[in-house]
Order: structure tokens, then C-alpha cells, then sequence
């Protein structure tokens, strides 16, 4: 028994922030964002939205396009760092706005890696038949813990959400193989240092602004380059198939350096890459499931082509799968 994904969904907010407007908050000019990191606009969820929101509005574009309602639906899980608030988790809110009474629901934090960790729990549901049907969410409203006085962050966060159906299957179709990964030792290349039990926030804590997130960008990028092309490297060893045979690879869209960079390892083709943080942004756990939606509805994948996932984030975690549509 294998686990394969049946239906895709997305869902990002109507505003758009441009690198323009950036240029009006804070030291930075559209020229530096766009060579540094791929950027060109990100979006911003309403002051009504919460994260919760966002995956609903995916989860429903992934059941209506599988003709299925909620009620179909017996596993919700939630990867995000970004929850509507510490209890309950954000996968609850979501089943009971979703109506999927029949649903076992929670959240994971594997950060920018997590959409591929809640993959992974979810199809070990499905192929020891704890589960039938999963409904997979990244969603994240990074905007909320986003230090706009900070030209180092707020220019790459952004907000987003995309699901996935999983379904068990005898065929030999589905997810491959699932690799993932973490490290401690680095924990605070990204972090959030407030907002925990370590540290509440108090007034103290927010003068200091540290109930944002932080990143130590450079070292980020050098681990992230090495550890994106081992680990994708590892799961094709796996799989038994070479770089050659993928016929798309879909990565976190964190910086399109790293992306570039990671293609360039690989011998891969760019026009083999999905490709989208010039319009999001980096949407952490939402950013694959995001493009995987995207590259689905643009007909890049179709039935038998190899697809690779490809993430890496806070933690330190990183983890890939391959993907047979």
C-alpha cells in the first residue's frame, strides 16, 4: 500500500505588497530585493484573517477539485509556525470550520519544512490503514511576526496556504520516498526568541522587538545549499532514479539563489524547476503546496512524471519526496 496525492489546493490573501512599498518602510530599494532574493511582491492576509482562514480557503479548492466534502475527509494535519494561537491548534479551528466532523485533527512545526514533515505523518496513516483519506495543510501568516523595521526579514516573509488530498493506493504510483531531517545545533540561525515559555512577551520583550522572527542570513544560506542538495540527492538514491528522470522539482521557495544554486548541483534544467517567489514570497510550510498547486493547475505534472519536494527551515529541518503522479 502506497499513499498518493489525489487533489491540490491554494489559497493566497488579496494584498499585494510590493518591493516598492517596501521601499517606503524601511532601506531597501526593489533592485537590492529582487537581486538578493527573487522577490518581486508577496501578500499580506487582512486584519480580520487568521491562518486558520487561509487553510480553509485551500482545503476547500483541494476537496472540491476530488469532489469530496469534509465529512469525507477522517485525518486534518496542519503544518504550520504560525497558528491562529497557541491553543488549540490551528488544524482544530480548521476542522470545525471545514465541518469534517469525522476527522482526526493537529499541527506540526517543522517550520519551512513542514509541509513535508505533515506528508510524511500522513502517509504513514494511510499505509498502515490508521487513515484513509488525509487532508494535508501549509499555512502560515509569517506577516504577524514579521519585524517590518527589519530590512533583513520583512522583505522575504509573507502569507499563504495550499493543501493536498492523500488517498491510499495498491498502484505503483504515489509518494516514493520520504526523507527528513534536523539538527538542533542550529537552531538559532532562525528563530523567534519571544512568545514561548522561555521567554513570555512583556512590554520589556517588545521594546527589544524579540516576538519577531529572526534569521542569521548567510550561515542560512551555505547550510541551506549543501544540506537541499544532499538530502535530494540521498531520496533519488533511494527511489532509483537520477536527477535526469525528475520532471519537475519543487523546492521552498526561500531565495531564488538558492534555488538557482540547488539546480546547478543537480544538473537540473531550470525549466524542470517550479519557480514562484517572485510573486509569494518565502511562505515557510506553504510555499510547496502553494507550488505544487500552481504547477498542477499550469499542467507541468502529469500522470507518471517522477516530481521531487524539496524543503529546508528553522529548526535546523530539511526533508525531500519523491513523488510519483
Amino acid at each position: 500500500m502506497k499513499a498518493r496525492i489525489v487533489s491540490t489546493g491554494s489559497y493566497v490573501p488579496e494584498k499585494i505588497l510590493t518591493n516598492h512599498d517596501l521601499e517606503k518602510m524601511v532601506e531597501t530599494s526593489d533592485e537590492w530585493i529582487t537581486e538578493r532574493t527573487g522577490i518581486k511582491e508577496r501578500r499580506v492576509a487582512a486584519p480580520e484573517q487568521a491562518t486558520s482562514d487561509l487553510a480553509f480557503e485551500a482545503s476547500i479548492k483541494a476537496l472540491k477539485k476530488a469532489n469530496l466534502t469534509a465529512k469525507d475527509i477522517d485525518l486534518i494535519i496542519v503544518a504550520t509556525v504560525s497558528p491562529d494561537m497557541l491553543v488549540p491548534s490551528a488544524a482544530c479551528i480548521l476542522q470545525m470550520k471545514l465541518g469534517a466532523s469525522n476527522a482526526v485533527a493537529f499541527d506540526i512545526n517543522g517550520a519551512c519544512t513542514g509541509f513535508i514533515y505533515a506528508l510524511s505523518v500522513a502517509e504513514k496513516f494511510i499505509k498502515t490503514g490508521a487513515s484513509k483519506r488525509a487532508l494535508v495543510i501549509g499555512a502560515e501568516m509569517l506577516s504577524r511576526f514579521t519585524d517590518w523595521t527589519d530590512r533583513s526579514t520583512c522583505v522575504l516573509l509573507a502569507d499563504g496556504a495550499g493543501a493536498v488530498i492523500v488517498e491510499p493506493t495498491k498502484k505503483d504510483e504515489g509518494i516514493q520516498i520520504i526523507d527528513i531531517f534536523s539538527d538542533g545545533t542550529m537552531w538559532d540561525f532562525i528563530h523567534m526568541p519571544a512568545g514561548g515559555s522561555q521567554m513570555p512577551v512583556t512590554e520589556d520583550v517588545i521594546k527589544q522587538r524579540l516576538n519577531f522572527i529572526k534569521m542569521r542570513g548567510n550561515e542560512t544560506f551555505k547550510v541551506a545549499v549543501k544540506t537541499l542538495e544532499e538530502v535530494v540527492d540521498v531520496t533519488l538514491k533511494k527511489g532509483g532514479i537520477t536527477s535526469s528522470e525528475l520532471s519537475l522539482l519543487v523546492p521552498h521557495q526561500a531565495n531564488i539563489r538558492i534555488i538557482q544554486a540547488m539546480a546547478k548541483r543537480l544538473a537540473l534544467p531550470m525549466e524542470k524547476v517550479m519557480v514562484n517567489i517572485n510573486k509569494y514570497g518565502n511562505t515557510s510550510a506553504a510555499s510547496i503546496p502553494i507550488a505544487l498547486d500552481e504547477a498542477n493547475e499550469q499542467g507541468k505534472i502529469k500522470r507518471g512524471d517522477y516530481v521531487m519536494l524539496a524543503a529546508f527551515g528553522a529548526g535546523l529541518t530539511w526533508g525531500a519526496a519523491l513523488i510519483k503522479w
